[in-house]
């Protein structure tokens, strides 16, 4: 099984609060709702086909509790993202959680200090599948620094925030990404799906009266 994460982020890399001003205030961070001005019809379309894809959800706790508040009220059965959603095995990393709150359908286990165990196994055991991680921080920062990403989906819109929780903050293992997919939305967000290599640095030297680039 595949595992990837899907984040809304910022010019600056800040993935904290898109959603709202009360969404996720923590380290007093003041600007959030940052994504709502540039959300577009291909913005939706983005979104939609990511949930379509899922297999299997993985959650940070905070994140967990918000989409479990809100999803399963969501009870159209022409919704296929609710349908989705409300029908996939769920897992949560969590140390403060107890099993008997994580209450959302098909919610199967909450992980704590075993959680990168747990996620080996259920990368190894799921077969061509592919389990999302959505949001969740401080879950994405454990995740990339044990390797365990296979792609990384973003949304990057234009505007800055200058302060806040960042997808590549400081400490991230060095990598470079093989891009497999980029779309730009009306209001000018760019989507992007990421495959983490080997990290790569070339440098320019002149060779023969020619600038060129030596890896």
């Amino acid at each position: 099984m595949r595992l990837t994460t899907h984040t809304f982020v910022t010019a600056d890399g800040v993935m904290q609060g898109p959603g709202g001003p009360e969404e996720d205030t923590s380290g007093g961070f003041a600007q959030g709702g940052w994504m709502a001005p540039f959300a577009d019809e291909v913005f939706g379309e983005v979104v939609d086909g990511w949930f379509a894809r899922t297999d299997a959800l993985l959650f940070g706790r905070n994140t967990y509790q918000i989409m479990a508040a809100y999803w399963p009220q969501v009870t159209d059965p022409d919704n296929p993202v609710a349908q989705r959603l409300n029908a996939v095995p769920k897992f949560v990393a969590s140390r403060t959680l107890a099993p008997a709150d994580a209450t959302w359908n098909n919610t199967q286990g909450v992980f704590g200090d075993d959680l990168v165990e747990r996620v080996r196994e259920l990368k190894a055991s799921g077969g061509d599948g592919e389990l999302q991680v959505h949001g969740s921080w401080e879950l994405i920062q454990g995740l990339t620094a044990n390797g365990l990403v296979d792609e990384y989906r973003v949304i990057q819109f234009p505007t800055v925030v200058g302060s806040g929780k960042r997808l590549f903050g400081e400490g991230t293992p060095p990598a470079s990404f093989e891009v497999a997919d980029v779309r730009q939305t009306g209001p000018g967000a760019i989507a992007m799906s990421l495959r983490p290599t080997a990290f790569q640095s070339a440098n320019h030297e002149v060779v023969d009266g020619k600038d060129t680039v030596v890896s």
